[in-house]
């Protein structure tokens, strides 16, 4: 297995000592639990408050301060002691934040996961077992009737609707202005973007090079929410929606060829037999001179071991929640499903934003 070298070091011996691993053992036991005393830790406000006395404070002048009673105090306490988001003055018995706790406040990416997974797949990860058996995001139910969570987008019940597009736009907003200078070091003409959700992107293509146009290629509730969002908005006269289901039988309309075709955060939806359909249609509306460029967050060239982590867990989203057969790639399986397709990758860019690596593909 290719693993960037952290991740090998991580992945390839036992990290932890013997009673170190029963503990960790335990708290994998109790996660369901450890997450909600998490989570209400943050609601409650304790751990805000914690960050805000450096010198602690005592359970009866948390009580006092946040106008709570003593018992849920006095349970979140001392499970968040345990949990490891606190730590303790044995002498004054006075509480403060831990490092962790102020990461989970803190940390950008760390809230907009927290708020996802309690938002959008606390419920429905009960059903990942059964998401396996049937290959269907049996989880899904638990927001709405739809066969995958992006028929859903427009109509999701609040707050997953909102942690859902927070959680897809930070991942791939902090990467556009260097995606743009990858996809712009040449002159671009006509650009598709399949997939292209709301049309952050397709707008930050029309505002980057004054002549690119954008066509974006998604399913008509999609398209629908792009219109709506880029309506007024500087270059939005040369973004034109396309709507097709990729998994049609139907080909991509195209007059042209396409000088880049774009895919970010696109081809983890769907699974490899999939992609493989996606791209063999991709080639028929790419010149000798087209680029298909990819970005995704591909988990083993990951260069810090948290973010391989956080990815491998969102593969079993898509199991449960969003599609039941999709997943945050290996590079190898897209590598294999790229050649399959008639093209070959002429570079890897990694690094992109949050961790995001951009494939250069070729026929």
């Amino acid at each position: 297995m290719k693993l960037f070298p952290e991740l090998e070091k991580r992945y390839s011996e036992d990290q932890y000592s013997t009673r170190e691993s029963q503990r960790m053992a335990e708290f994998i036991a109790f996660g369901p639990i450890v997450f909600q005393a998490t989570r209400l830790m943050l609601k409650y406000g304790i751990l805000a408050l914690l960050r805000e006395h450096d010198e602690g404070l005592t359970q009866e002048e948390i009580c006092e301060r946040l106008k709570l009673p003593e018992y849920p105090v006095k349970c979140l306490v001392e499970a968040s002691l345990c949990i490891g988001t606190i730590l303790v003055d044995p002498k004054t018995d006075k509480f403060r934040i831990s490092r962790i706790g102020w990461f989970l406040l803190t940390d950008a990416a760390t809230k907009v996961n927290f708020d996802f997974n309690n938002d959008v797949n606390y419920m429905g990860l009960f059903y990942l077992d059964e998401s396996f058996r049937n290959g269907k995001p049996e989880g899904l139910k638990t927001l709405g009737v739809w066969d995958t969570i992006y028929e859903g987008l427009s109509s999701l019940p609040e707050p997953a609707r909102e942690s859902w597009f927070a959680f897809d736009h930070f991942y791939s907003d902090g990467s556009f202005d260097e995606a743009l200078k990858v996809i712009f070091d040449r002159p671009v003409k006509r650009l598709l973007d399949i997939g292209g959700n709301t049309g952050k992107w397709a707008l930050q293509c029309v505002g980057y090079d004054k002549d690119v146009e954008v066509t974006i290629l998604d399913l008509p509730q999609q398209i629908a929410l792009m219109r709506r969002a880029i309506k007024g908005k500087n270059g939005a006269e040369r973004i034109k929606g396309l709507e097709m289901n990729i998994l049609s039988d139907d080909g991509i309309p195209s007059s042209n060829e396409y000088d880049i075709i774009w895919m970010s955060q696109f081809l983890d939806c769907f699974s490899e037999n999939q992609i493989a359909q996606i791209l063999r249609k991709a080639v028929t509306v790419m010149g000798k001179d087209s680029r298909l460029c990819i970005m995704e967050l591909l988990w083993n060239r990951q260069k810090y071991e948290p973010a391989a982590f956080c990815l491998t867990m969102t593969s079993l989203y898509f199991t449960a929640m969003a599609n039941g057969n999709s997943k945050m790639y290996y590079s190898e399986d897209l590598i294999r499903l790229i050649n399959g397709a008639g093209m070959r990758v002429e570079k890897i860019i990694d690094g992109i934003g949050q961790g995001h690596n951009i494939l250069i593909c070729r026929r």
